[in-house]
């Protein structure tokens, strides 16, 4: 239930919401430490009051990288108020339909939601760089943090989940040098403003467009990597025919906006979600198994088979490969 507080600083900000004619709702929203609710009153509409812990210093960050992105021409909910003192924000309500919604509609239709979903992308990755930025942003991506999502893959998911000793935890990491070679290689490139966690229970869908949020994570990165983390979503399930058909529209809608994608663009693709879906996979391990949030551990498989497709394509991983496919099935 709501804290009774939280209903009378939401009757106090927008009179219109009387405490005793609104509708309160609850929201489930992934492993986050936030608490989501939808306030609604008959005749009124509604909106979605967020409470934040102060344990993640991007939460504190949300509201002026909302009007940071909405400046920039990006489609993100509006702030109506924010109250630092209490962790609370009051915002746009956009709904409840995400691109997870659509994930068994016909392609036709699916591809367009992706389309508008990649718009929104470019765009933050070739414009939203030119306006004055926030005044706090993650760390960017730096080898170091390519390097501590492996070892969250490592930690949380071979060694918690899968529970191998830490030994032969080790001695896999050793022999595959090329993974620390990876890490080094995507750190090299010239980086944009990314969303970090852009998959499909983060993009809303309004008025048959996409729509960015939980985008507290902004910082710079490789615009691959985003795409990277919506094409291979452990959530929603793309064909590799799906994925390369999104790949080439992508690289299209760069084009139009006059950036030529790179020679190795599909090649860094394919090590970007490498990198992704170590780092969900480690997330998996860490919700499911510390934060008790079993329903998480059901998405290993479908990632773990993703990991192991993509890196089968990459020369040079062979021996991370042959540690994956010892690894069950299940997951």
């Amino acid at each position: 239930m709501i804290p009774e507080g939280f209903l009378e600083q939401t009757a106090h900000r927008f009179p219109r919401f009387t405490r005793d004619s609104v509708r309160i709702e609850p929201l489930e929203k992934g492993g986050s430490d936030r608490k989501y609710y939808r306030i609604a009153m008959p005749g009124e509409g509604s909106l979605i009051l967020v409470k934040y812990g102060i344990q993640r210093e991007e939460n504190r960050h949300f509201c002026e990288i909302a009007t940071f992105l909405r400046e920039t021409g990006l489609r993100v909910p509006t702030i109506y108020h924010h109250d630092t003192e209490e962790q609370l924000i009051w915002v746009e309500d956009l709904g409840e339909v995400d691109l997870w919604s659509h994930r068994h509609a016909p392609w036709p239709e699916r591809r367009a939601l992706y389309q508008s979903t990649l718009e929104q992308a470019v765009h933050l990755h070739t414009r939203a760089h030119k306006h004055p930025l926030p005044s706090q942003l993650q760390a960017p991506f730096e080898a170091e943090l390519y390097l501590w999502e492996q070892s969250y893959f490592f930690e949380n998911c071979t060694g918690r989940h899968f529970g191998l000793p830490a030994t032969t935890v080790e001695s896999a990491r050793n022999a595959c040098p090329a993974l620390g070679a990876l890490a080094t290689r995507l750190a090299e490139r010239p980086r944009v403003l990314i969303h970090r966690d852009f998959q499909s229970q983060n993009i809303l869908i309004r008025d048959g467009g996409a729509w960015l949020i939980d985008f507290q994570g902004l910082r710079f990165g490789l615009g691959e990597y985003d795409l990277a983390s919506l094409l291979y979503d452990p959530y929603v399930p793309l064909t590799q025919p799906e994925r390369e058909t999104l790949i080439a529209d992508t690289a299209l809608l760069f084009a139009e906006a006059g950036y030529a994608v790179p020679a190795d663009f599909r090649e860094v693709v394919d090590l970007c979600a490498i990198q992704r879906l170590m780092q969900a996979l480690g997330a998996y391990g860490f919700l499911g198994l510390v934060k008790e949030k079993p329903e998480f551990l059901r998405h290993i498989s479908v990632a773990l088979g993703s990991l192991r497709e993509v890196v089968a394509r990459v020369p040079g991983l062979e021996p991370f490969g042959a540690f994956l496919a010892d690894l069950p099935v299940e997951g």
